[in-house]
């Protein structure tokens, strides 16, 4: 369902821009049908002028027959293709495989799983798990602006699973997050709601942020709190000691008590609740370890859960200017293939003409026995006989 007077602008974009239009399936069924259209759509939203080479300005480039979607500046030979920079930078997927899993993740109201996108795109799953991961990536933009006005925000613990086991919410292990949503008024869509004494009148949730912290330590909430709360904000909290030292912010406590918490701060409580049950329903339970990516998802859809349709392009990395994630960066280890040569415990054997020669093994001696026999070929041109 559409809601016209709530669309905003999507967090970072251009002033004056306009928004991504949204796409129903038939009609992204229809626009990008193979991979030429694929590729015609990455060309004009990376060059909407036409070709510019990064390297020196130039705009006439040639397009490469042994490299796909590449140019080739005339001026300075730069090669650039239309996926660098972007999530699907030095990609061996197809580009329709890209297109579609981007468009299922952005339209899906709960999301979807590697092994929902490994039955819906016929790839295999551990091609599916890394697909989903750069998606997810990509949907928070690193200029995105930080929340105002009136913010409620509060500390939850979220199950975790560990290992293939049977996922047992009783028995898992916790995850510390920490939670802030704007308050904003429901008629205006302002972030400033009215208030009466203590009360915000008629109200309802805005934009939200997520992240995993370590301890409910003052250093904790204080980093998450300058990294997305503007300065001069109203707080809402539940009276917890972290808070008053906070300076710069206007701090509004709500001591809890014997109340439960979400009568006193119902929208950050709403939001612990949604991402409790959409991390079970979905994913069977969140790990640990790419706790923070997955929030993140979490963040993007509730933030665009009015338009959501109009986010393909966003997921792409089309809008937003990403460092490209490699599988080696997601999961946290050294590419082995940049680290030092790793050393022969036995030496490598080569098919010269003589037969097969071990490396190291009489290399000099044959690199002088060639060059003699070099030199002793050298013809005479004053002496017949010796020139063919």
């Amino acid at each position: 369902m559409w809601y016209p007077t709530l669309v905003e602008p999507c967090e970072g974009a251009p002033k004056g821009h306009p928004m991504a239009r949204g796409r129903s399936l038939t009609e992204f069924q229809k626009e990008f049908p193979d991979e030429a259209s694929c590729a015609a759509f990455l060309f004009k939203r990376r060059w909407p002028d036409g070709f510019v080479c990064p390297s020196c300005g130039g705009d006439r480039a040639a397009a490469l027959k042994s490299r796909a979607y590449t140019f080739e500046c005339y001026g300075c030979r730069r090669q650039t293709s239309i996926t660098a920079g972007t999530v699907m930078h030095r990609t061996r997927l197809a580009l329709t495989v890209w297109f579609w899993a981007a468009h299922l993740m952005a339209t899906h109201s709960n999301g979807m799983s590697a092994r929902q996108l490994e039955d819906q795109l016929g790839i295999t799953y551990r091609t599916a798990w890394l697909l989903a991961q750069k998606l997810r990536r990509s949907m928070v933009n690193p200029d995105r602006e930080l929340l105002d006005g009136v913010v409620e925000i509060d500390q939850a613990e979220i199950p975790f699973r560990e290992g293939d086991a049977f996922f047992e919410p009783g028995s898992a292990g916790k995850i510390l997050v920490i939670g802030a949503v704007e308050v904003i008024e429901r008629d205006t869509h302002q972030s400033k709601p009215r208030r009466k004494h203590a009360k915000y009148l008629d109200t309802r949730s805005g934009r939200v942020r997520l992240a995993v912290i370590a301890d409910n330590t003052a250093a904790s909430i204080e980093a998450f709190v300058r990294t997305n709360i503007k300065p001069g904000t109203t707080l809402l909290t539940d009276g917890h000691a972290s808070y008053p030292g906070l300076a710069g912010y206007r701090h509004d406590p709500r001591v809890v008590g014997k109340m439960a918490a979400h009568v006193v701060l119902p929208w950050i409580h709403r939001v612990f609740a949604l991402v409790k049950r959409w991390g079970l329903g979905t994913y069977h339970g969140l790990r640990r370890k790419h706790a923070d990516t997955y929030l993140n998802e979490f963040v993007f859809r509730y933030n665009r859960r009015f338009y959501r349709h109009t986010s393909f392009e966003t997921v792409l990395g089309l809008t937003a200017r990403h460092a490209p994630t490699s599988y080696w960066d997601i999961i946290g280890r050294a590419n082995p293939r940049k680290g030092n040569a790793t050393p022969r415990r036995t030496p490598r054997s080569r098919k010269t003409a003589t037969g097969m020669r071990r490396d190291g093994i009489g290399g000099t001696e044959n690199g002088a026995r060639n060059q003699a026999a070099t030199i002793s070929q050298v013809p005479n041109i004053e002496e017949p006989g010796t020139t063919q």
